[in-house]
């Protein structure tokens, strides 16, 4: 299960998840984010991960894929930190798989 909230202030949109980005619902966050991207005054994009607690493969490359198109991720926790140094290392270095 995976809950999206979508916070627009008119300088940033924040796309807050809380639950397990994986399955099904990793097609369900590329969604939201691309209909951020495709608006045409859309702000800068924030996703939010303090309160998801798994992050699958597929999940994994939406988060290296958001991080190449310059969305800024936020973590709190070890585990997410991780992830997102993994994805930052792999995207600095080439096209390694996550």
């Amino acid at each position: 299960m995976l809950r999206i909230t979508t916070h627009d202030d008119g300088n940033l949109v924040t796309l807050e998840l809380e639950g397990k980005l994986a399955g099904p619902w990793v097609a369900i966050v590329r969604e939201s984010w691309q209909q951020q991207l495709a608006r045409k005054e859309c702000p800068g994009i924030r996703i939010d991960l303090r309160a998801v607690t798994f992050v699958d493969g597929p999940g994994k490359a939406l988060l290296a894929e958001m991080n190449g198109r310059h969305a800024q991720l936020i973590a709190r926790d070890c585990e997410m930190k991780a992830i997102l140094a993994e994805i930052a290392r792999a995207g600095a270095t080439s096209s390694e798989p996550i």
